[in-house]
C-alpha cells in the first residue's frame, strides 16, 4: 500500500477520480481513509461516500458478509465521519444490525437488502414510510403480508383511482401509529378512508392531512366521533387538518363556522380550529377544520376567513379567495407564518382600500410588510393590485434573491412599463423573473432588471 500511495500522489486529482469511478466505492473508501491527507479527502468525497454496498458478491447473485475486522473498522472509524454523507445503503442480513446501530444516518432515503428471504423481510418492517401515487394503493400495503407492521405514515403523490379488488379486510391489530398526507381531492373518503382506518383497532396515535371533495356535508366532530373515533378505543393522539368541498347546489342549508365549532364541543384532542367560506363564483364551499398546535409544513387556500394563530413549521403557503385580499391581510399572513419560503396568490378581485393605503404610506403607523425569509412568490391569476402590493416599496420590503412568476403584462402595467421608481428597489432584489404568457422581453426591461435573470414561457 506504501508503494501504491507513492503512485496515486503523483497524478492530479483530476486523474484520481477518473479511476476511482471505476472501483468499487466501498473498497476505495475503505482502502484509502487514513492513508494521507490528500486521499483520505478524495475519499470522503460524495461521490464515493453517498452510495455504498456492504457485502461481497458471489456466484448465482448470492451475497457473502464482510469479514468481521473489516466490519468492525468501517462501522468504529469510518462510519463517524461519513454517516451524514451516505444516502442509499446495500445491506446483507447478517452485517445490517451492526451498521445500523454504529450511527444515525440522516440523509439515508434508500436501503437495499440482500440475500434475506420473505418471510424475515416482512417479519423487520415494523416500521414503514411510504409515497404512493394513488391513496388505494395503502391498500396493498394493509392486505396481510406486512402484519408486524406497527408504524405506517403514507404520502400520495397524486389522485384518487378505482380501489383494487382486495379481498383481505381483515383487521390491524398490531399498528399502533398511522400518518396520511394527500393534497389532491379524493372523493373515496367514505368508501375507502373510513373502512381503512376502522380496521386499526389498537391504533394509539393517528395523523391526517387530507383534502375531501364530493361529500353531500362537511366533516365536522360529529363525523370523527362516529366514523373514527367510536372504533379506536387506545386512541389518544389524533391531530388532523381536513378540507371539506361541498358542492353548492347539494346543499340544503349553508352551514355556518358557529354550526361546526359546536360539533367540537368536549373535543378532547387538543384546541379545533375551524373556518367555512361559500363561494359563489365557483359554485362551491368549503370547511376547514385543524387540530391546533399544527406542525404542517405547508397551508393551502387560505382565505380572508382564516383565523390566524402561530404555525412555525410552515414553508409553503397559498391564497385564494373571491373577495379582495387587503393590506392587513397580508400582515396577518407574515404573523401566522413567520417562516413562510414559498408563497402563491390567486385572487381577481382588485383591492377595495388601495386609496386609503397610498393616503396612509407615508404615515409612521402604516405597517411595512416583510417576509424575511421568502425565497418564491408566484401570482397565478390575480389582479394587478397584488402585484403592485408586492413590488411598490412604501408597502412590501422583499428579502433579496426572490424567485417571482408573474404574467408579462400584469408586470409591465405595474412597473409603468419599466420606468416606475417606487418598484425599483424591490424588483432589484429578485433573483429570477418568470414571466408567464406571451410577452416579448424588451431592452427596456432588460435595463429595469439589469441583474436579475428574466425566462419567458409561452403558453
Amino acid at each position: 500500500m506504501e508503494h501504491l500511495s507513492i503512485k496515486l500522489d503523483d497524478l492530479p486529482d483530476e486523474i484520481l477520480l477518473i479511476i476511482f469511478k471505476k472501483l468499487d466505492n466501498f473498497a476505495i473508501l475503505y482502502s484509502l481513509t487514513g492513508v494521507n491527507k490528500r486521499l483520505h479527502k478524495i475519499a470522503h468525497d460524495p461521490d464515493f461516500t453517498s452510495h455504498l454496498t456492504l457485502f461481497k458478491h458471489l456466484k448465482y447473485a448470492s451475497v457473502s458478509a464482510l469479514p468481521d475486522s473489516t466490519l468492525s473498522r468501517f462501522c468504529l472509524q469510518i462510519v463517524p465521519e461519513i454517516h451524514h454523507k451516505i444516502k442509499w445503503l446495500n445491506v446483507e442480513p447478517a452485517s445490517m444490525e451492526h451498521i445500523f446501530l454504529a450511527k444515525n444516518y440522516p440523509n439515508l432515503y434508500g436501503l437495499g437488502v440482500y440475500g434475506i428471504d420473505v418471510s424475515s423481510a416482512i417479519s423487520l418492517f415494523t416500521e414503514l414510510h411510504v409515497s404512493l401515487e394513488y391513496l388505494s394503493d395503502c391498500l396493498y400495503f394493509l392486505d396481510g403480508r406486512f402484519n408486524a407492521l406497527r408504524v405506517f405514515h403514507v404520502n400520495v403523490l397524486s389522485g384518487d383511482k378505482d380501489p383494487p379488488q382486495i379481498i383481505n379486510r381483515e383487521n390491524l391489530p398490531n399498528l399502533r401509529y398511522f400518518s396520511l398526507y394527500c393534497t389532491f381531492e379524493t372523493v373515496v373518503y367514505d368508501e375507502l378512508i373510513i373502512p381503512l382506518l376502522c380496521r386499526m383497532l389498537n391504533l394509539e396515535q393517528l395523523d391526517l392531512d387530507i383534502v375531501v371533495a364530493s361529500k353531500t356535508t362537511f366533516i365536522d366532530g360529529n363525523d370523527l366521533k362516529e366514523n373514527i373515533i367510536n372504533h379506536m378505543s387506545r386512541l389518544n393522539t389524533f391531530t388532523f387538518s381536513i378540507r371539506s368541498l361541498v358542492d353548492l347546489r347539494n346543499q340544503t342549508e349553508l352551514r355556518s363556522n358557529e354550526d361546526i365549532q359546536h360539533t367540537f364541543k368536549n373535543f378532547k384532542y387538543n384546541q379545533i380550529i375551524s373556518y367555512v367560506d361559500h363561494f359563489q363564483e365557483k359554485q362551491y364551499s368549503q370547511c376547514h377544520i385543524y387540530s391546533y398546535p399544527n406542525k404542517r409544513k405547508y397551508w393551502n387556500n387560505i382565505t380572508n376567513n382564516f383565523p390566524g394563530g402561530l404555525y412555525k413549521y410552515v414553508r409553503e403557503v397559498s391564497l385564494y379567495d373571491e373577495r379582495p385580499f387587503e393590506h392587513e391581510y397580508f400582515l396577518r399572513i407574515g404573523e401566522a407564518f413567520p417562516f413562510m419560503e414559498e408563497l402563491t396568490i390567486n385572487n381577481k378581485k382588485p383591492q377595495m382600500n388601495k386609496l386609503h393605503r397610498e393616503s396612509k404610506s407615508g404615515n409612521e403607523d402604516f405597517s411595512l410588510i416583510k417576509y424575511p425569509h421568502l425565497t418564491r412568490v408566484k401570482f397565478l391569476a390575480v389582479h394587478d393590485d397584488y402585484v403592485e402590493q408586492f413590488l411598490v416599496d412604501t408597502t412590501m420590503c422583499l428579502p433579496n434573491n426572490v424567485f417571482l412568476a408573474v404574467c408579462g403584462q400584469a408586470l409591465e402595467r405595474v412597473t409603468e412599463n419599466f420606468t416606475r421608481n417606487t418598484t425599483r428597489i424591490n424588483c432589484a432584489k429578485l433573483r429570477l423573473v418568470y414571466l408567464v404568457g406571451k410577452y416579448e422581453i424588451t431592452q427596456q426591461l432588460k435595463d429595469y432588471f439589469p441583474h436579475t435573470n428574466v425566462v419567458r414561457r409561452l403558453v
